[in-house]
């Protein structure tokens, strides 16, 4: 890389300034070792100033996805002198909140590498600043802190996790509840204007040494919130009117925190027959057996499905690191194979199952009188659940890609999106839940066998009542963000005339916003044959991502395989040309 000397001395001086200062001796070390070789000859030296150059090329930025970034030393990774300092602006936030009361964080956090030495730094923030602080007493899922948030009614909650990141990466989530937020948005993630706000308060101008820590003064909280948490999702199953338990389940957590809290959820409810993936059963940072510790990506079901095979299971469970989303697999009859069920195809089965349960008394949400229920779910997900919603007779609403925005929405009784995130209980945890929704999952599923039925059986059910929804991404990963906007830009300035054979009807830049919606990057495209295809960028990986959906009419149940095959035969088309649109190749 080419700098100044000026710039280079610069660099150089804050590098060092930041070692100086780092809390954390590990991090210090690897920011000195930077700097020796920065300051000696050779090759090696223009390395690591390029190095230093990323690493201080600005501030993480704060968002409604809180921080999220690979670990290691200098303002634009995760660690402890950034925690310190996104801990201080939250507490500056709670403070000016609060109108003569003290207020109260719960602090939760993962197994990933230095989760507990961050939540450790928030605490110990907090307690300074005088934030009464409550610390999870072990790692946990990401849903126990969003319950932890409405139980203790505390003002905030902090999660440090990265979620279903690769292992070099670690974050930090923030929830706002108790006095900080009323109405549907209590207890839930921070939307704007409440990221900015933290954002404003979050000051790297100011020695680090002039945050204050407190050695102790927070409260350990109970282990018995994990056992309130795992009775409270227990008791969303029915006892009576679905009380079939006879299912066979594999069940991974992917290297994960839910394992534990899982295997009980389910043998509390009945469910005796769970066999754990014993290679990726117990908390591990490296994730060493997938590739990206996410359920949505190619092999990482791999070990669970050929587990299932072999012991002849009904059904694959499988959540992410942190829990708060949910997979299942199963053998389709049409083909004998394992697959796993797309985001939707377990959105829609959820929506009908809970609808199922609420017409026939068996589950009672809290709604309003003279309110419908609400279903929701993000715009990038399927149109299904709104036709299920009306065939039951309840409101349905579309939101922005997120669960920050999901959960906000009145008299809400079940949510989802696509990315395999389903709300089941938002009277209890007012986010994504991969726990409660793998229990309702098995439940529907043992009903299903109970009845010689299966999922995919409920699925075809669904499109001959609703029409065949087909839906598939197109997911574009860059080494360089800047790549992004300008693909947005071409698309923009040279959107497609017609998608998969269909004259577009209708372009939407959502960038706009509108009376449902708020201003978001993406656009929405729509074909006279109701083809649709939204483009946005990703909020948490550095990808593209196109969500592509059509609908298929069903004559009769002879006629699903040929819906199926026109169908897919539309996707391909359609991301064929939005591909094309991009600029990249088919």
């Amino acid at each position: 890389m080419s700098l100044t000397s000026t710039e280079r001395d610069e660099l150089i001086a804050a590098a060092r300034l930041w070692a100086d200062a780092d809390p954390d001796h590990a991090t210090a070390a690897q920011l000195r070792k930077l700097l020796a070789e920065a300051t000696a000859d050779g090759e090696a030296a223009e390395a690591a100033l390029a190095d230093l150059a990323d690493r201080f090329s600005g501030t993480l930025q704060f968002g409604t996805a809180g921080l999220r970034a690979a670990l290691g030393a200098g303002p634009m990774r995760m660690n402890r002198a950034v925690v310190r300092r996104t801990a201080a602006g939250i507490a500056s936030f709670l403070q000016d909140k609060s109108e003569g009361w003290t207020p109260s964080a719960v602090i939760g956090y993962d197994a990933r590498h230095n989760s507990r030495a961050f939540a450790l730094e928030t605490a110990a923030v907090f307690s300074a600043a005088g934030i009464e602080a409550f610390l999870l007493p072990c790692t946990l899922p990401t849903p126990v802190l969003a319950y932890a948030v409405r139980a203790l009614d505390t003002d905030a909650g902090v999660m440090v996790t990265a979620s279903h990141n690769p292992a070099q990466d670690n974050g930090y989530k923030v929830y706002l509840g108790g006095r900080t937020v009323k109405g549907p948005g209590r207890g839930a993630q921070i939307v704007p204007p409440y990221d900015a706000e933290i954002a404003a308060r979050i000051d790297y101008s100011v020695p680090l040494d002039s945050i204050e820590t407190a050695p102790e003064g927070w409260t350990d909280v109970s282990e018995s919130i994990a056992a309130d948490y795992i009775n409270a999702v227990d008791a969303l199953v029915s006892r009576d009117g679905y009380p079939s338990r006879d299912l066979k389940i594999v069940l991974t957590p992917m290297h994960g925190v839910g394992g534990e809290t899982m295997t009980a959820v389910l043998r509390d409810a009945g469910f005796t027959s769970v066999k754990l993936v014993a290679a990726q059963a117990q908390p591990d940072p490296d994730f060493p057996t997938v590739a990206f510790p996410n359920p949505e990506e190619p092999g990482a079901l791999d070990m669970a499905v050929a587990m299932a095979a072999e012991t002849d299971a009904d059904i694959v469970l499988a959540n992410d690191p942190d829990a708060d989303r949910a997979a299942v697999a199963a053998k389709d009859p049409a083909t004998g194979q394992w697959r796993m069920l797309r985001g939707d195809e377990t959105g829609a089965l959820l929506g009908a199952h809970l609808a199922a349960r609420i017409r026939s008394g068996h589950l009672k949400p809290r709604v309003r009188a003279g309110h419908s229920p609400v279903f929701a779910n993000s715009i990038v997900s399927s149109r299904l659940l709104a036709r299920i919603a009306a065939s039951a007779g309840f409101a349905h609403q579309e939101t922005l890609t997120g669960f920050k925005w999901i959960s906000r929405v009145p008299g809400l009784v079940y949510g989802y999106e696509e990315a395999l995130g389903y709300c089941v209980a938002p009277g209890l945890v007012r986010d994504k839940d991969g726990i409660s929704a793998g229990l309702l999952i098995a439940e529907l599923a043992a009903s299903l066998k109970a009845s010689g039925r299966t999922l995919f059986d409920m699925l075809d059910d669904l499109s001959l009542e609703h029409g065949l929804h087909a839906s598939d991404q197109l997911s574009v990963r860059v080494a360089d963000l800047a790549l992004i906007p300008q693909m947005m830009t071409r698309l923009r300035e040279h959107p497609p005339a017609s998608l998969a054979g269909s004259p577009v009807a209708s372009a939407v830049d959502l960038s706009t916003g509108s009376a449902d919606l708020p201003p978001t990057d993406g656009l929405l495209y729509l074909t006279r044959d109701s083809t649709r295809i939204i483009v946005r960028p990703s909020g948490t990986e550095p990808k593209l991502k196109c969500y592509l959906e059509v609908i298929e009419p069903v004559s009769g149940r002879d006629g699903l395989g040929a819906a199926r095959t026109a169908a897919a035969e539309r996707l391909a088309a359609a991301k064929a040309d939005i591909a094309a649109a991009l600029g990249l190749d088919a």
